[in-house]
Formats: C-alpha cells, structure tokens, sequence
C-alpha cells in the first residue's frame, strides 16, 4: 500500500490550473466575505446523543452496552437472508439490471526503464467495465456446476489464493452455492505458512492467480491434499508453460473454462445452513504460524446487516472502490455490506488508484478518477500518509497557497469541532471551493463515506480527512474472531479517539481486571478487558480447541463471547474507546505493572 500515498499525489493536488482560485479575485473573495460570516458565527449548544446504553447480559460479571438505537440485536438485513448464499441470491433478484461488479480494461503494458537499469510495468487501462446484479448471479451458478463437474468434491475445501478482484468475489459466491467452505490466504503469505493453511484444512482444489502458479509449483511436493488448481486469467494471460512441471499431478484449469463447463452441465445448487462455516480465514499473526478463524454464514450476514444501519442511505447509487485484500476480514465484511445495499463495487489496486500512481502509465487515469466512488475503505496507513502527501504539497506550493489553506483549515476544523456555526453553511461552501475541492480530486471527488479498520486511527489524521475530504469516517473496532465490526463511530459523531458504540448485531461487555489494575468500577469511567457477545462472534479457531476455549466462553443463555484481551474504556454516551492491551502489561521485580506501549523509546 506504499505507493498509494506517496508517489500519488504528485501533480494532481492543489494545481491552479484553469481554476484562478488562488490569484487575487479569490483573496478579495475571501476579504469580503469573512467578515460577513464571522458576523453570522454564534456558539452552537453541544447536546449529548447516547450511542450506547447500559444492558444486563450473561456471562462473566462486567459492564455491557448495547447500540442505543436498535434495542434487539439484528441477525439479517431481511427474513430469509440467513445465509451468505441467500443473501447473494436474493440481492441479485432484486436488482437484476442494476450495476455490480466493475473491472478496467487493460489496454497495453509498456515497461519504463529507471537509472539503475531496472525496468518497471506501466498499465494503459480504459473505462470501468460493468456486470449486473443479474449477470453475476449467473456467472457464480455456472462457476458452481463447473466446480463440481470439474472433480471437486462438494464435502471437501476450497481455497482461493489471489489479489482482490472480481473472479475472487464469483468464485466465493459460486461455493456457497455448493455448501463448500472457502479457505482464504493472503496471497503474499510465506511459504511455510501457505503449506500449513493449505494442509490443515485438507484442501483439494485451490483457486488463485495465473502468477501463483510458479509459487505453487516451488512447494506442490509438500501440498498433500490438493488435486485441482483454478486460475485466473490475467486479461487473457495463460499460465507460465515453465511451471507445469512442478503441478503435473493436479488437474488445472482457467477459471473462464470452468464455468463454460458449468454453463453447459448445471448441477441444483446445495445451499447452506446459517450456522455452516462459510470461511476459514487465515490471519498472517504476529509470531508463528497463522490460526485459522472459522466465520459461520450467519456471521457475515449479522455483520453486513447490522453495519449497514450506520452508513447513511447506502444504495444503488453508491459506488465502492475495492482494493484492500479480500482475504482481510475488514474488505470481506465491507463488500458484503454493499451487497446488502445494492451497490456497486468497482475493483482497483493500490498501484494504479491514482494518475501518478507507479503502475500508471503517464497520461492514462488512475481507477478513483475513472470510477469517482462514494464509499470506501482504508486502513489508518493510507489516510496517515494520504495527510503526509497533502501536507508536503501545500509546502511546497507555499505562499498564497499555503495561507489560503491553512485558514480555511483551521475556520473547518473549529467548525467541525462544534465551536461556530457559519462554517457548516454558507463558509463550508466557501471552502470547499477554493481550497478543499482540489484536494478531495486526489479520491475521485464524490467520497461521501469512509470506513476505516485494522489498527487505530490517530486525532489528527481523522480530522485532516473528515475535512479535506469532506467525508465523516466509520472507524470500526473488530477482529477477525469477531467478524471484522464489534463497534463502530457514528456519521455524525465528530469525536476523535473513539471506536463508537456496539453494532447493532453486538453487545460489547468490559470485565474487570484486577491484576492489569483496570476495574468497571473506575471513575469517571468504567474500564476493563473487551468481550464481544453476538451474532457476528465467530465459531472458534480450526483444529484448535485448546486456543479456542481459552478466548471463547459460552454463557449460561447461549450466548458465545470473545475475550479480546483489548482493554477499553466506555464515555457516558455509550462509546468505547481503546486504552491498553494485555499482552503489552508486565509485571516488574517489585510487583507493579507497566505498559510496554506506554514505555518511551
């Protein structure tokens, strides 16, 4: 994800050309009309909304909260959408002619050669390409039928190795279609631990890219179960003759063979129960080797369902750029979540996102210029490094530039901190077009939603986005045990810090922890480990029960619940913050405990 942020915002960002928003007319503009507004400006009186509220639960003593606008906990999006096939199924019936899945049109490769006599890829991609709701509904049955016509066995796994495209997403749709499980692996995961997901799980047919075959070919005499490979055809690509050694003892195939096959021999589909494993996610961990995280259907779907109540209005208007990995729980749940929405998903990648990005060749558009979405996902090291590229060209420019900025800024952020109102009006306009409708061209021009996940996300960089960008961000608290979201900040809740109440398919439960000095009966407030409880708590850890009994404990009413070993903080309004982990606490000769995280460098 490096290139996003760095190399990207070269010379599209703060240009003045054709615009004269910097010249003279915009300062007199902007002369005038401060002190009008400044004039119109009076304090805003700050009435606390409660995100979440106090709820009794079973299970371990402790203080739980709930989402505090939907009393029950919401288990699917609509009656009869338990299972991640039904889902698909159903949301592709009901908007067979609308927009979904997008990919570019490779229309050349050239190669440029650097000063050192490296020579680096450059893409000439075209337009977005769409499929309907319909049309890829067809396609994941056929890839289904070629599934088992090809020699998959249906009580066995499949594994899908590969970058985050379309194919990936039919292909996992087409095995729900089958009840089969579908094991997911970070296409850049180290050979050691590729072998042992693989083999863990006794997977027989693996799904992956065309230039995963080399790697396959270098360990296939330690894969043991497999018997078939599917790959993808890199726009037209064929595999590398010089592997077929190495995987002569499987069955290959492209993906587009498949599902002819399966177009001509339709097999009735066998779909899944609620409670049914849909994935084993492997996560890379941060020693040995991964765990492997069994995610039930009826997770993702509570998840998707539950989340998609705290994004405002999403629908068949939106456009979602995907390009985090699909093997990541937080890009799984996100475009589930569209899905269930009915919206669109246009496919890109960190190194062609924008004009300057490095596999961008010059004078050809980076993918958020052609496909300007709406919603996307990022983690907190792209939008960190997207405020470092701002920031470093507005240095740069210098000058008028620079004071213009900085002053609009400083009058959005007072205004989005709550202490004016003019700058939510007619100053927000302002602004917007003359400082900040540049910079927002860097995503497209049309992001009105972000999510962010996967680590924390610091004050600063939220507020840089929620202004330059012009877009609230849905900071999401989760792990893959928990299907990616157990809270998540509000739209319009301007705090920083914070991870946001419960969602709505979860309840969120501190216990207390004496040892690490954290207690629920902390004031101001209550403190203590986070445990999930709910709907999107997954089922454990794959051929590891000793591991899962330990973080996951099931209540006398039922009710399963992860033990994080996070420890949060929850505000009166019912938001949790994050404060310590467990593991970062240690104890010292003389019996006091200290933070490794907290300790100075």
């Amino acid at each position: 994800m490096g290139d996003f942020a760095g190399s990207s915002f070269d010379s599209e960002l703060l240009t003045e050309k054709g615009s004269g928003i910097y010249g003279i007319v915009g300062a007199a503009i902007v002369a005038l009309l401060i002190p009008v507004l400044l004039s119109m400006m009076v304090a805003r009186k700050k009435k606390v909304k409660q995100r979440g509220v106090p709820v009794e639960v079973g299970g371990e003593p402790g203080y739980a909260i709930r989402n505090a606008q939907i009393p029950e906990l919401v288990e699917v999006p609509w009656k009869g959408a338990s299972t991640m096939a039904a889902l698909f199924e159903q949301s592709c019936k009901s908007h067979p002619q609308d927009r979904f899945l997008g990919k570019r049109k490779l229309l050349g490769k050239d190669f440029v050669t650097a000063s050192d006599g490296r020579k680096f890829e450059k893409l000439h991609l075209g337009d977005y390409e769409w499929q309907t709701y319909g049309e890829v509904f067809d396609r994941a049955c056929s890839f289904a039928s070629g599934l088992v016509n090809f020699g998959h066995n249906v009580d066995t796994r499949a594994a899908i190795l590969a970058e985050t495209c379309v194919e990936w997403f039919i292909a996992f749709q087409g095995c729900f279609r089958q009840s089969i499980t579908v094991v997911t692996i970070y296409s850049s995961l180290g050979e050691d631990a590729l072998i042992h997901s693989l083999n863990e799980t006794q997977v027989t047919t693996l799904i992956c890219d065309s230039k995963q075959l080399k790697k396959l070919s270098a360990v296939s005499s330690s894969l043991k179960t497999i018997k078939n490979v599917i790959y993808f055809e890199n726009d037209g690509s064929e595999k590398d003759s010089g592997v077929s050694g190495g995987i002569s003892n499987w069955t290959v195939s492209s993906f587009s063979e498949v599902e002819k096959l399966g177009k001509r021999s339709p097999v009735d589909p066998s779909l899944p129960s609620q409670n049914g494993v849909a994935v084993i996610m492997y996560t890379s961990g941060s020693t040995g080797l991964p765990k492997g995280v069994m995610i039930t259907h009826g997770n993702i779907v509570a998840t998707a369902a539950a989340i998609k109540t705290l994004i405002p209005n999403p629908g068949r208007s939106d456009v979602y750029l995907a390009y985090l990995p699909l093997a990541h729980v937080l890009e799984l749940a996100a475009e589930s979540i569209m899905l269930c929405a009915g919206c669109a998903i246009g496919y890109g990648s960190t190194l062609t996102m924008t004009d300057t990005s490095s596999k961008i060749k010059k004078g050809t558009k980076g993918d958020v210029s052609v496909l300007k979405p709406t919603l996307m996902a990022a983690v907190p090291a792209i939008f960190d490094r997207v405020r470092e590229g701002v920031v470093k060209k507005v240095e740069e420019k210098g000058g008028l530039t620079k004071n213009l900025f900085n002053i609009g800024y400083k009058r959005r952020l007072a205004a989005v901190e709550g202490s004016w109102f003019g700058a939510w009006g007619l100053e927000r306009m302002l602004w917007d077009a003359i400082v900040f409708k540049s910079v927002r061209a860097v995503l497209g021009g049309r992001i009105r939603f972000m999510i962010c996940g996967g680590a924390p996300l610091s004050a600063d960089s939220q507020r840089f986005i929620n202004i330059c960008m012009g877009a609230p961000i849905g900071q999401a608290y989760g792990l893959t045990e928990t299907c990616a979201g157990s809270t998540f900040s509000e739209w319009d809740d301007p705090s920083v810090g914070r991870v946001g109440p419960p969602v709505p398919c979860c309840y969120i439960k501190l216990v207390s922890w004496d040892e690490g000095g954290y207690k629920t009966s902390d004031k101001p407030m209550p403190r203590g480990e986070i445990v999930v409880g709910g709907f999107n708590v997954t089922a454990g850890y794959f051929n590891n029960p000793g591991k899962t009994s330990e973080v996951y404990k099931v209540d006398e009413r039922g009710m399963c619940w992860f033990y994080t070993g996070d420890i949060g903080q929850v505000y009166p309004d019912g938001c949790l913050e994050i404060i310590d982990r467990k593991k970062d606490i240690v104890k010292l000769q003389h019996g006091e405990y200290i933070s490794l995280g907290k300790v100075p460098s």
